[in-house]
């Protein structure tokens, strides 16, 4: 079968928006709902090992027909020549994903369209173009390239995402060949940064300098690069793949919400190794990872992450593409079958029992001014949201190597570090830093705050977020100037109902959609409250509450915010050191409306 067969077939490209609910529509699940296994039926869920290879569906056939790794050769050799006319429609709308490329909206289509146009009608000519980044490890070389091809090719648009990436937008398919040829002159890439495939591994920004780690993770996640990114075998999973890898103890990888996490601690008996965390995800079906308690030493890190990626792959459930992720098996299989399977199926050896990692001290986010083990100095920086630019990212680079570093990371928290400088620069970096807009000390509205990439260029959003996010912060930042926050409040704002932006494990998750004021409709958001991860301010994850009812505009979010956050300072116990999340999970409807 040639690959433009299939656009006529069964096979045919779907859009992959298979969870993405009607926006007329509000979703009345609990918030706290986990993922549950599909309910018995006598149709087969598409597991490989148990149901056979037979697709089941369109985008497990044009799958099978071509996984997506090989569209390179021919981005590169037909479509980059031919233009966007050129590209067959099944590897537009599925197997570039694979190179982290997708189609971006095209202005002027609103929210309450978007569930009822098809791909064709909501898309542009032009891509989205994600930079993988692994670990979040980048040169000022490489940042400088980042920037160079933002500013050629990308109308200077440049965002730090909630994955370590950085995203690119306005790019053509004719400039790809080009953007590959300097990215990889510089150890950069995009290979399956989408799709169906084992995503970034996410890693500690910290790793390898901070005084406080248990162990450096970059040799385990350079191994799982290394051995399997690009791998055909690994090339077809039943939908994304997410990991995490952190040797520092403040757990800053977002471990409990990846398929598969790998978390430091010193084991009484083994010394420093992992602890091995599967399941996690979000999406309109929120699950929190599980622990399989057991104790994986670094050099087994790689062949159990290969592992949990293989019974995903065998085992993991193919027929419903909004039934697919990891976290669905494990909650029909538990922990204990879990583990039995990969020790049995694909390791061929037991793994030792393992302890839990303590809670952790510091915050994940490295926000700040912090000593290295070396002596000299990290420092964590925010921009607003997470959005920068390619004028500002090159101007960056100039700035680092101008105090003697040729280092930074990228984090999950759309946040940058700044790597290696030396005490006495510190504070003329910080100002240099200030002048980019990019802060170490800012506000802890301003440090909290996260958002989407939105309608802006998102086809699957119902409403802006960046603009309103970054809007509510500078106003939060003045209405709030006189009030102390005993801790950052996390204000995620997210553009659907799909969390890029993580909404069930904020402070305040703003989830997009058209939401009833006074009678209109508008785009606005559903409020989501006392969501979080574990963390200085927190013993255990857990998931934000809804209230009925309780919607905001897309520009009402500074006015509620700065009304709820008020309340808690005023009904706080600060006694017992109450924590927003701890207080809005406590407080009465009425009081967080």
């Amino acid at each position: 079968m040639s690959i433009s067969d299939t656009d006529t077939r069964a096979g045919a490209p779907q859009p992959d928006r298979g969870s993405t609910p009607n926006p007329r529509h509000a979703d009345t699940r609990p918030e706290g709902a986990r993922a549950r296994p599909p309910r018995p039926s006598t149709k087969p869920n598409g597991q490989w090992k148990i149901d056979g290879t037979a697709p089941l569906n369109g985008n497990e056939e044009w799958k099978q027909v071509d996984n997506g790794l090989a569209v390179r050769e021919r981005i590169e050799n037909i479509y980059s020549k031919g233009g966007f006319a050129s590209i067959d429609p099944t590897d537009l709308h599925g197997r570039f994903r694979v190179w982290g490329l997708y189609t971006q909206r095209k202005p002027g289509i609103d929210g309450g369209r978007t569930a009822t146009l098809e791909p064709h009608e909501l898309e542009d000519a032009f891509f989205m173009l994600r930079v993988r980044i692994d670990g979040g490890q980048l040169t000022t070389e490489q940042l400088r390239v980042v920037a160079g091809i933002s500013q050629e090719f990308g109308r200077d648009t440049a965002d730090l995402t909630d994955r370590q990436n950085i995203q690119l937008h306005w790019i053509e398919v004719e400039s790809m060949p080009e953007i590959w040829r300097r990215l990889e002159a510089v150890g950069l890439g995009t290979t399956e940064a989408c799709g169906d495939v084992p995503r970034v591994v996410l890693g500690s920004p910290v790793a390898g300098i901070a005084a406080d780690e248990l162990i450096d993770p970059t040799p385990q996640i350079d191994e799982i690069t290394s051995r399997f990114i690009g791998d055909e075998s690994l090339a077809n999973l039943p939908r994304k793949f997410k990991s995490a890898v952190t040797g520092h103890p403040s757990q800053d990888v977002v471990h409990e919400i990846n398929d598969v996490a790998f978390v430091a601690v010193d084991h009484p008996e083994l010394g420093i190794g992992y602890d091995l965390w599967v399941g996690g995800g979000l999406s309109t079906t929120p699950r929190l990872a599980e622990r399989l308690g057991v104790f994986v030493s670094p050099e087994r890190v790689a062949d159990a992450w290969h592992g949990v990626a293989q019974i995903f792959r065998d085992y993991g459930y193919r027929r419903l593409r909004n039934k697919a992720r990891l976290k669905f098996l494990l909650a029909e299989w538990g922990t204990e079958k879990f583990r039995q399977v990969l020790q049995d199926e694909y390791l061929g050896y037991a793994l030792p029992d393992g302890p839990a990692a303590p809670k952790p001290l510091a915050h994940g986010d490295h926000v700040g001014v912090h000593r290295q083990k070396d002596g000299r100095f990290y420092v964590g920086v925010t921009p607003i949201v997470g959005r920068v630019s390619g004028p500002t990212l090159a101007k960056l680079a100039d700035l680092i190597e101008a105090h003697g570093s040729t280092r930074l990371r990228t984090t999950p928290h759309q946040k940058l570090v700044i790597l290696d400088i030396p005490e006495d620069r510190v504070e003329s970096l910080i100002a240099g830093l200030d002048e980019l807009g990019l802060s170490a000390r800012p506000s802890l509205i301003r440090r909290g705050t996260i958002a989407c990439t939105g309608i802006e260029f998102c086809k699957l959003a119902i409403v802006e977020t960046k603009a309103y996010a970054t809007a509510a912060v500078l106003d939060l930042e003045k209405r709030l100037e006189q009030f102390e926050l005993p801790h950052p409040i996390s204000l995620h704002v997210n553009g659907c109902p799909n969390s890029c932006a993580r909404i069930q494990t904020a402070d305040i998750g703003l989830k997009g959609q058209l939401v009833t004021i006074d009678g209109e409709q508008v785009p606005g958001y559903q409020v989501h409250l006392g969501g979080g991860l574990v963390g200085a301010d927190r013993d255990e994850a857990g998931l934000g509450r809804t209230v009925r009812g309780l919607k905001v505009a897309a520009d009402g979010i500074a006015d509620y915010v700065d009304r709820v956050v008020k309340r808690f300072l005023a009904d706080r116990d600060a006694a017992a050191d109450e924590t927003f999340a701890q207080w809005a999970h406590r407080a009465d409807e009425e009081v967080l409306q």
